[in-house]
């Protein structure tokens, strides 16, 4: 584990977030904001985050050769258990408040975190929605989504489906060929609109469990490097899994978390909290 001490980068401070902020992100499912950490910020630790995946990857096919969901990422997952320097980014209380204000909790846990490192050539992530995989008991989570330098369209950004939060249908797949297929269908005769916008340094979205969201190929030389972190209420309870991922998750990131109980395993501490 790398215990190199970190210099002195502000990832604590208060960010602002606005009254009509939080209402939009109530109506959109998702907000993304500029400026959330700075050039330094993310030079530093993303140069750690890098160095983890590298380390960690076990991926060894050719792009190819891969599923449409291997083609769409490198996936490394709780990377702040393996590194001290990763543990202070993904426990960073900025980005913990901000998930706790727009979500309007008394505060929030990790859940886990994610490294996302779309390869160069790699291919489209499908449709889908993350809470599928949650044995969550409310929808009072959010996922940061962490770009690690400027993301330009070519470069696979993500992408949302405006207010789909509130859709139903498409709920219950997993992230595959087929959910892209269908949620597609679905989302095209609901007339939302679509956000596809690059993201800008320091720029972070936040969106909401059941907010369906996806992103294009990367069609540039380089990989579009993103780090995730996955916040849920403070207080949030585990329910009896509705599928076998939530089985799953509830083994790995929730370990020893008792259905109807606040989930309180050593894997998801309280990051923030206002009293």
């Amino acid at each position: 584990m790398t215990t190199a001490a970190s210099p002195a980068l502000d990832i604590d401070s208060e960010y602002k977030i606005s009254p009509e902020q939080v209402a939009r992100f109530e109506k959109d499912g998702y907000i993304k904001l500029k400026d959330v950490l700075s050039p330094d910020v993310l030079d530093y630790y993303g140069k750690e985050i890098t160095r983890m995946v590298l380390l960690l990857s076990k991926e060894s096919k050719p792009l190819e050769e891969r599923t449409t969901y291997g083609k769409a990422f490198l996936q490394i997952s709780n990377l702040w258990q393996k590194s001290e320097i990763v543990k202070e980014f993904a426990f960073c209380r900025r980005l913990a408040r901000i998930a706790s204000d727009l979500l309007q909790t008394q505060g929030v846990r990790m859940y886990h975190d994610q490294a996302l490192y779309k390869e160069a050539g790699g291919g489209y992530t499908p449709w889908h929605v993350d809470q599928f995989y949650w044995p969550l008991a409310t929808e009072k989570t959010v996922t940061a989504w962490i770009p690690l330098h400027p993301v330009p369209l070519e470069n696979g950004p993500l992408m949302f489906s405006v207010g789909s939060q509130r859709i139903k249908i498409g709920r219950e797949l997993e992230i595959s060929d087929e959910s892209e297929k269908k949620i597609n269908e679905q989302l095209k005769l609901s007339n939302l609109p679509v956000d596809e916008t690059p993201f800008d340094l320091g720029e972070v979205s936040f969106h909401m469990g059941f907010t369906f969201h996806r992103a294009g190929p990367n069609q540039l030389p380089r990989a579009r490097e993103v780090m995730t972190i996955i916040y849920m209420d403070r207080d949030m309870r585990l329910v009896e899994p509705k599928n076998q991922s939530q089985k799953h998750d509830w083994d790995i990131w929730c370990p020893g978390a008792k259905i109807g109980e606040i989930i309180n395993s050593p894997l998801n501490p309280v990051i923030y909290s206002r009293n």
